[in-house]
């Protein structure tokens, strides 16, 4: 079996178990933290995250798929406090968030720019992948970028090409972030060729947000597969809408082809948790094992076709061998 780095330490890929490939344990802002620093109780988050993630593993969940990077306030020495005392596996993630322009540091880096040189983020993006986050050795597994509505600005196409060009480097799976209303995930597969990146080792995510099977049909027919991976946020599609289209998905013989989600987070600064139990109540890490899967099975989802999507896809991705 293939050796994947988690925050805890490499694990065979036949040891990840049940694996959700979109979440996030920390979604922070330090800025705000710092200045206000009633904003964060470190041991209160840190025993609440390890909770949340050991009743993850209770529901039948053995991996999380942290997909936290530059942009979204990754703190990777936060989150291996948790990994240390959680039974489930976190995988570290790479890349940047962004939906419009970079940080000014970013910004004013890089070709043509006022300090020119060669793009930084590539070697950002391939030292975390090969040597470690911030001197701590650990190493992420997958690189991270986003189109959203304002689709592909100048500082959004960097970001898509320095994440191409890392994954060409290292061979290391992208996850992305898309608004498929928009069909972003088009123009990141576009791109992504431009640069040589092998689309079979791509997942274009949130394409969960959609029922438009014509569209998700050509994502599919540019070999990547599907994030179907926002069940819980019915505010964007609501939940039988979302699972009529996995169950039409794996119908049409795609079933190989998803990974499930809920791209939820044990904690986010911007979602207060009063806020999400009111709004979004089933936005929450055990909304798969507990609502999801048995609306699929009663739907004729089978249970091998469940674990090819919780287990056998997410493993030939993470461990690097293509299921397309």
């Amino acid at each position: 079996m293939v050796s994947v780095p988690t925050v805890a330490g490499s694990r065979d890929s036949a040891e990840l178990g049940r694996v959700l490939m979109h979440e996030h344990v920390f979604v922070l802002n330090h800025e705000y933290e710092v200045n206000y620093p009633e904003s964060w109780d470190h041991a209160t988050r840190i025993d609440d995250a390890v909770a949340k993630l050991d009743a993850l593993k209770t529901a039948g969940i053995d991996t999380i798929v942290d997909l936290t990077v530059l942009g979204l306030g990754r703190d990777i020495e936060r989150v291996r406090e948790v990994a240390e005392r959680t039974r489930v596996n976190i995988i570290a993630a790479t890349g940047f968030y962004t939906f419009t322009e970079l940080p000014t540091y970013l910004r004013l880096r890089g070709p043509g720019r006022l300090v020119d040189v060669e793009e930084p983020m590539v070697d950002m993006f391939v030292r975390d992948l090969t040597e470690g986050i911030g001197g701590t050795g650990i190493r992420a597994a997958i690189l991270k970028c986003a189109t959203d509505e304002p689709g592909v600005t100048p500082d959004v196409e960097r970001v898509l090409r320095a994440v191409a060009r890392a994954h060409v480097a290292t061979g290391a799976p992208i996850s992305t972030h898309t608004d498929p209303h928009k069909e972003r995930g088009l123009e990141q597969q576009r791109i992504f060729a431009e640069e040589g990146v092998d689309l079979t080792r791509v997942v274009i995510g949130h394409s969960g947000d959609t029922d438009d099977l014509d569209y998700l049909q050509r994502v599919l027919d540019n070999g990547s597969y599907l994030g179907m991976d926002r069940f819980g946020l019915d505010s964007r599609l609501d939940f039988d809408r979302r699972v009529k289209t996995v169950v039409d998905l794996v119908e049409r013989g795609y079933g190989d082809r998803l990974v499930l989600s809920h791209d939820t987070s044990c904690h986010s600064d911007n979602f207060p948790a009063d806020y999400r139990a009111k709004n979004l109540p089933n936005w929450r890490f055990g909304h798969i094992s507990e609502d999801v899967l048995p609306a699929l099975r009663t739907a004729g989802v089978t249970e091998e076709q469940i674990d090819t999507m919780l287990v056998h896809t997410p493993r030939a991705i993470l461990g690097g061998r293509s299921q397309a």
